[in-house]
């Protein structure tokens, strides 16, 4: 049943209040946040995001009488303007919700589907995977976006605003524009190529063929018009109406340009699968830590049950008390495992088995913990183990294992947190998978599609994959927003962008927080290491790393840009206070704020 909304006197103060934000035609002045604070502290209501402009529009919001869901709309609403090559209504994304009422979490995943024609080989050719790079920048690649929907979902469940209302911000700032900052030129430089050959994609991101300058100001003026047609004509309009038609020609024919020699495959998807698109309430992945109880994402994200593994296997060693090599690499032998079993075991639980309660229960981390040697890493990959409800817990047997798989999944994505005077949370990742997506901005319309389909496996990594495309299904994603409880009530919310790395980043920010003490500022900005069961471990530089290599692990710098995530989280401090946090560096620093502060 549809939630209603806010009844005629509270809605008419709020519209007094502003909630109808000045359009940029007005006689206001035209402001422009580009001042990043990485941390806040203080009351009524706290936002953290990678961008300004988007924890400005979060705070207004809570400012106006919103709660933390409609903040949360309408902060990832403006990152599809200021941070469209991680996210956008081209895109999807799973967001976790604590409500305060009733200190329940919930969640919902609206992760992008596969097209109906999409088939187990539709990233094949000869019986052989095509080049990834290939797959990224077509057509093929992109999946039916969720975002859009979950936005309209989260807000007829538990928010107070309109769909017209919470896209509001992010209309005015495409409408007005932002200041260009050195990531989102370096973002468009890095895919100056490929952008430069979708006629769409050059005539907005590479006006008159050059990069726009730092200090520059951008807009967006087809997205602005596009989020004032959502906001009068609804959803629909993006999945049943003319926007959705423009969404389908795009991707079965990308407007290529003349002379562009790009070898551009075509979409599979029709405009039934957009009308078939649902966002699915899921029952969120908990497990007990520390005296904490953990809440995250289930299948189709592996995020919940690979970061819920892995702490299950860390309880069993008294970190805080073992040194920092020590606990590392624990923290380290650990995640392998977990991505032994995730890659072996989870997919889109709609279409193969997952034993999600068996991944998490206490049992299964005990045995998979028997794996870890203190005194030497285990060679990688390690096999998976066997979730069958038969575990040697004493360590002093032989178990079963099978051939762990692999992934290829991108690292692009944001991250957000938001949190009201109520008391209520809420964590949301969302993408468009790679930076900068499929590349395809959809003409006339202002936003880039995604290429999430690349997540799914090209071929089978193991007997039975998880992961393979078929029609509908949802490829696997590693995205783990998180709430921690302690007492039924709200300790820490937290999570990250970068692909595969968002697990271990998660990971490592609950460990350097509840385990070594660290504060939350500290866990975020901490040099970070990445295990995801290969030979190496990816490390930033500043991750100490000689006692562990004397351990047996092998270390190599993460791809470009030389960082692994970019967190956003916030702490519940004592008498009602809020600490809201950012990266301090990492993607060009983010931004958290607070309603009041102290």
């Amino acid at each position: 049943m549809r939630r209603s909304r806010l009844a005629l006197p509270a809605l008419a103060l709020l519209l007094c209040a502003g909630l109808v934000w000045p359009t940029a035609s007005s006689a206001s002045p035209v402001t422009r946040h580009t001042a990043k604070k990485p941390t806040a502290v203080g009351r009524g209501g706290a936002v953290a995001t990678v961008d300004p402009e988007a924890t400005h529009a979060g705070l207004d919001v809570l400012r106006r009488g919103g709660n933390a869901v409609d903040a949360a709309v309408a902060a990832a609403a403006t990152l599809g303007v200021t941070e469209p090559f991680s996210a956008g209504i081209g895109g999807g994304g799973y967001l976790v919700y604590y409500r305060a009422r009733d200190r329940r979490v919930f969640t919902l995943d609206g992760r992008e589907t596969a097209p109906a024609a999409m088939t187990a080989t539709a990233f094949q050719e000869n019986g052989k995977p095509i080049d990834f790079n290939e797959a990224v920048t077509s057509g093929l690649s992109v999946g039916v976006p969720g975002t859009l929907a979950t936005w309209q979902r989260a807000l007829d469940r538990w928010g107070t605003l309109s769909l017209k209302q919470a896209l509001a911000p992010g209309r005015q700032v495409a409408r007005r524009g932002f200041v260009v900052d050195t990531t989102f030129r370096q973002q468009i430089l890095d895919n100056q190529a490929r952008f430069a050959d979708f006629t769409s994609t050059r005539s907005l991101y590479l006006p008159r063929g050059t990069v726009p300058a730092v200090g520059s100001v951008f807009r967006n003026p087809a997205l602005a018009r596009t989020y004032a047609r959502l906001g009068a004509r609804g959803p629909d309009w993006f999945y049943r109406g003319r926007l959705g038609e423009r969404i389908v020609t795009t991707v079965r024919n990308p407007p290529v340009r003349p002379g562009s020699t790009r070898p551009v495959r075509k979409g599979r998807m029709r405009a039934g699968d957009l009308r078939a698109y649902r966002v699915i309430d899921r029952v969120p992945t908990s497990i007990g830590y520390r005296g904490l109880r953990v809440f995250g994402m289930a299948p189709s994200s592996s995020g919940g049950t690979t970061v819920g593994e892995a702490l299950n296997i860390l309880k069993r060693s008294p970190l805080s008390t073992l040194g920092r090599t020590q606990a590392m690499h624990r923290y380290l032998e650990a995640s392998a495992l977990a991505f032994a079993d995730r890659n072996s075991y989870v997919g889109d639980p709609a279409f193969v088995p997952v034993p999600q309660r068996a991944l998490l229960s206490d049992g299964f981390a005990a045995e998979r913990s028997c794996a870890i040697n203190p005194a030497r890493a285990a060679v990688k990959p390690v096999p998976a183990g066997a979730p069958d409800g038969r575990y040697d817990t004493n360590c002093d047997g032989k178990v079963d294992t099978r051939t762990a798989g692999g992934d290829q999944e991108g690292l692009s994505t944001t991250h957000l947190v938001t949190a009201d005077r109520f008391g209520n949370v809420v964590s949301y990742t969302l993408t468009i998978e790679q930076t900068g997506g499929s590349g395809i901005v959809v003409p006339g319309a202002g936003f880039l599609l995604n290429n999430e389909l690349t997540d799914f496996n090209f071929a089978a990594t193991v007997p039975q994959d998880p992961n393979l495309p078929a029609p509908g299904k949802r490829p696997r994603s590693s995205m783990s927003p998180t709430i921690v409880l302690k007492h039924g009530k709200p300790f820490l919310a937290v999570g990250s962008p970068g692909g595969s790395t968002i697990i271990t980043t998660v990971l490592q920010v609950l460990v350097d927080r509840i385990d070594l003490g660290l504060t939350l500022p500290q866990a975020i900005a901490d040099p970070r290491a990445s295990q995801r069961n290969t030979a190496t471990v990816q490390a930033e530089p500043a991750f100490v790393t000689a006692g562990l290599a004397a351990l047996g692990h092998t270390f190599v710098p993460p791809p470009a840009p030389g960082e692994i995530g970019a967190a956003a989280g916030i702490e519940f401090l004592k008498n009602g206070r809020l600490l809201a946090a950012a990266e301090p560096v990492r993607r060009g620093g983010g931004s958290a704020g607070v309603v009041r502060r102290h």
